[in-house]
């Protein structure tokens, strides 16, 4: 198995040698296996909740857990069974893996702000500073093309970063340390897979 959910508790440094390295902290499990669907893929679990629906809670009783908030479909490659939890332990200092997360929200933003345009001139009399400009055509095709960049919501995205190095773990704890920024706000749900796995 090589895939964790976790809640991202925030970003900080920590040295290697007379470097900072600028990492993020992920709480990652541990993640019950809530259900078995065939010989390859199973459903985890994560985080707490107080009680469940009638067909949930009878889910759970069967696998002999307490209710969990979150629950992500897998493949395995190992042989599991339900009650099973899969801890920080499947990952080791030093190797890769993808990080996935819901982008915070922005609002409704202008192009510049959206997708990095430039904007016009910035003196007096330019009349053009932070629109998109032009976005049609002349007469073929005559409308605006699917797709082009204007403004509109950001944020809220599914998002996933990949090849980030861990340099960190403390399994006493279920805490990761990872190199670089990952999507989303703090105390949000991530998803971290090893990099280059194929999981769903």
């Amino acid at each position: 198995m090589s895939v964790l959910m976790g809640y991202k508790i925030g970003m900080t440094q920590v040295y290697d040698g007379a470097y900072a390295v600028p990492v993020t902290v992920v709480e990652a499990g541990p993640c019950p296996v809530v259900n078995i669907v065939d010989n390859s893929k199973v459903v985890i679990g994560f985080g707490r909740k107080k009680s469940a629906n009638k067909p949930m809670e009878g889910i759970f009783k069967k696998a002999k857990i307490k209710p969990v908030r979150f629950l992500k479909q897998i493949n395995v490659n190992l042989p599991v069974k339900t009650g099973d939890k899969i801890t920080t332990e499947i990952f080791q200092e030093g190797e890769k893996v993808d990080v996935s997360g819901v982008s915070k929200g922005r609002g409704t933003a202008g192009v510049i702000k959206r997708h990095g345009f430039h904007g016009g001139p910035g003196g007096h009399g330019s009349m053009f500073h932070r629109a998109p400009g032009s976005i049609g055509h002349c007469e073929f095709p005559g409308r605006v093309v699917k797709g082009t960049k204007l403004p509109g919501h950001m944020g809220v995205d599914r998002v996933t970063v990949k090849n980030l190095k861990i340099i960190k773990i403390i399994n006493e704890s279920n805490i990761l340390y990872i190199k670089g920024a990952i999507p989303g706000a703090c105390g949000s749900l991530v998803t971290i897979k090893k990099h280059g796995k194929e999981n769903v």
